[in-house]
Parts: structure tokens; C-alpha cells; sequence
């Protein structure tokens, strides 16, 4: 691999390249291609996730390519199996900067790796569009100089805690919530959050940790249903999630559960089809995209999702997430334009005015603002007579401010 100075970096960030005509260039960009790449785990324990991301953004891609790309450059794509280990996703970041020269990421992809290489990245101001992560690492209310390369997508950790926090209080009228979180970066974000408008809001907490590993949480579990709360937030993502939820019906508890929306898939419900039919509570979980209008058809968005992924990703949240990832960066690339394709000047065109989510509502990085979504609407786990396993829409997007007015 280059090793490239840390000087050399900044000269990279700040300024474009000169070609013997005149015109800038940027790395990772021709006359007739733009190279973009992420790491993402397609193998190992969080291969369900990264898998479908990546099918479904190379789908939007070839979508795009095979319509003619954009301004005459087809969009060519690097990928690199870190599995889910940030020590091979530094690698893998500096491999992609570095040696493959790619002009952006697109879905650069989980927590350890997004924390690993944050700080590195910024030092490059390398265009990022889209974490698969909710880190609160990528909150920032005023972004500067490589920062300002950085587009978050999904909702921040301590965001959605503040707005699944607003949602018990606004919903089920809560004076005491129930709170099982995991000891990691998604459990302490969401917890952070939800504390924050307990505390503003005069509602007690009975919060129990748990270690993400952790196969056995009854104790937790016990101690939350004995605390007789108005609902429960289960404060971590995937299998602790999981384990929790059961934990919380194997101790007899009736009251609503809520989660984060990264536990918003099939497999979630497959995975808990007993307590899920068994109708002991409802689980519900946050939901960041919108797939079907009023009247249950498919949005104008899903729809052209659907028609352009496998049938095995049709329904699949993470493929659908890879989806928007793509859709938001060709957003970047289209607003350039025929203009020259330089890091400052896709900076520039994402900022000039708000980026369109084709399954969610609008961001708006305008003025540094890098807040991922802010308006959450919320899913219902259900088991229908069919087997499917469905998250079915329960209740419109909305903000912590618009819940608690």
C-alpha cells in the first residue's frame, strides 16, 4: 500500500489536481467513470446485514449505469469484506483512499470500523454518503473543513433514544419507562437519549444494562416487569435485542416494547415468531423509511426498488437501505453535473438544498448540519395467517419536538 503523508492527505482534501489542460480533476474520477467503494461484513456473523446492502446498491448502480450513468461516467464500485472487524476496516479505508483512489463511499459500513476510521477519513475530506450505522460519532450541528465530507443518513444512536423517549410519553402517557440496554455504542447512544427527555420530562427510569453477549438477561428482565412501567425500550441492536425481548415475555411481561429501527427486519420477527403471536405485548420498533401510501400500494420509490433488486431482497430492510445509500450519492453526482466532479464542489451540491430520501423524508446539510433523520414513524411486528413475517406501518413520521407539543 502508498503510504501517503498526512500532508499529501490534506493537499488532497483542500485542493483539486491540476491536468496538463487546465482542467481539475479528482481522484477516482475519468472522462468516462467515477470509482466509489466501500468494506462492508459479507461474511461472518453480520453477513445478513452487509450482503443484502451491498446487492441492493450495486443493483441501484447498474440501474443507473444501464440508463447511461450520470454526466457520461458510469459509476464503478471497490468492495472489501472486513467482516464486521474494524482493525481490516482501517485497513481496507486506507487501501480504498489510497491505493484504489476511489472518489467517495457509499455505505461505509458499521459501528467499529465508521469509529476506527473516522478521524482519518475527516483528515482526508473524502466524501462518505451514508453510514450503516446509527454511531453518534457522525453527529455534528456544524461540520468544518474534511467534516463537511461526511453525509449521515440513518438516525443518530442518542437521536432516536430522544425521539423513541418522546414517543412513550406522548403515546402510552408514561411516568415510568422500562429501559433494557446493551453496554455498547448503539445501547449508550439510545440511553443517553432517552435519559436526556426523562430528565426533562420528570419520568422515572427502571434502566438495566446488559453485555451485548450476554445469553441469559432474566435478571434484567425480572427487574423491569417487577418495576410495573407504562412501556419498555429494549436500547440495542440485532441478537441482545433479541435475547432481551425473550427474556421480557419468559418473565410474563405485558406491556408494549419498543426498539430501534435496526432491529426493524424479518429475520427480528422470525427469529421471535413465539412472542411476537403470542399477542402477551406488541413490539414495536422505529422506522426511518416508508414503503406503502395510504391506501397500502407501494410508494413511487419502493416500486422502483422492487423492480430493479432480486425478489429475495424485496422485502429485506438492509437491501433496501443499500438502495437509498446509492439513490442519495447519485443525488450528489447529478447536482454536479457536467460541472467538474471534485470533492468541494459534490460537498457543495449535497448542501445547496435538501437531499431527497426516495423512501423517507428529506435531509438537509445546509449550513455544516450533518444529523442523519430526525422524523421517525413507527412499524408493528406481526405474524400474518401466511407466515410472513411483517413490520406493518402503525404511526406517521415525527420529530422528539412534533411527539411532545
Amino acid at each position: 500500500m502508498k503510504k501517503l503523508s498526512l500532508a499529501l492527505l490534506m493537499f488532497m482534501a483542500v485542493f483539486t489536481l491540476a491536468a496538463c489542460d487546465g482542467e481539475e480533476v479528482q481522484q477516482g474520477v475519468t472522462d468516462d467513470e467515477v470509482l466509489v467503494g466501500n468494506s462492508a461484513a459479507v461474511s461472518g456473523a453480520f453477513a445478513f446485514v452487509g450482503q443484502p446492502f451491498n446487492e441492493a446498491l450495486l443493483s441501484y448502480f447498474d440501474m443507473v449505469n444501464d440508463d447511461g450513468g450520470v454526466a457520461g461516467r458510469t459509476i464503478e464500485w471497490q468492495h472489501y469484506d472486513d467482516e464486521f472487524d474494524p482493525a481490516q476496516g482501517q485497513q481496507y479505508a486506507e487501501r480504498l483512499v489510497e491505493d484504489d483512489e476511489i472518489f467517495s463511499f457509499v455505505g461505509h459500513f458499521g459501528t467499529p470500523t465508521v469509529g476506527a476510521t473516522f478521524d482519518y477519513l475527516n483528515s482526508v475530506g473524502i466524501p462518505r454518503v451514508y453510514y450503516a450505522t446509527g454511531t453518534t460519532v457522525t453527529y455534528d450541528e456544524n461540520a468544518e473543513d474534511g467534516a463537511r465530507a461526511s453525509f449521515p443518513v440513518q438516525p443518530m444512536y442518542n437521536l432516536e433514544g430522544r425521539v423513541l423517549m418522546s414517543r412513550a410519553i406522548a403515546d402510552y402517557d408514561a411516568e415510568k419507562v422500562g429501559v433494557i440496554y446493551a453496554n455498547a455504542d448503539d445501547g449508550q447512544g439510545l440511553l443517553e437519549g432517552i435519559e436526556e427527555v426523562a430528565e426533562r420530562e420528570g419520568v422515572e427510569l427502571e434502566a438495566q444494562q446488559v453485555s451485548p453477549d450476554a445469553s441469559d438477561m432474566s435478571s434484567q428482565a425480572n427487574s423491569v416487569v417487577n418495576a410495573d412501567p407504562d412501556v419498555v425500550i429494549v436500547a440495542a441492536n440485532q441478537q441482545p435485542a433479541e435475547t432481551a425481548i425473550t427474556a421480557l415475555y419468559d418473565e410474563g411481561n405485558e406491556q408494549d416494547v419498543l426498539t430501534t429501527y435496526v432491529n426493524a427486519a424479518e429475520s427480528m420477527i422470525e427469529n421471535l415468531e413465539t412472542e411476537v403471536a403470542s399477542g402477551q405485548f406488541d413490539l414495536f420498533a422505529s422506522q426511518w423509511v416508508s414503503l406503502f401510501d395510504e391506501d397500502g400500494e407501494p410508494t413511487e420509490g419502493y416500486q422502483e426498488y422492487m423492480d430493479n433488486v432480486d425478489e429475495e431482497w424485496e422485502a429485506n430492510t438492509y437491501a433496501i437501505t443499500g438502495w437509498i445509500a446509492a439513490h442519495i450519492f447519485v443525488q450528489g453526482l447529478e447536482r454536479v453535473g457536467d460541472d467538474p466532479l471534485t470533492w468541494e464542489n459534490f460537498i457543495d451540491a449535497m448542501e445547496e438544498a435538501p437531499v431527497e430520501n426516495p423512501m423517507g423524508e428529506p435531509l438537509d446539510y445546509s449550513d455544516g448540519q450533518r444529523l442523519g433523520t430526525e422524523a421517525l414513524a413507527l412499524v408493528r411486528a406481526t405474524v400474518p395467517e401466511d407466515d410472513t413475517y411483517v413490520w406493518e406501518e402503525y404511526a406517521d413520521f415525527q420529530t422528539e419536538d412534533e411527539l411532545l407539543d
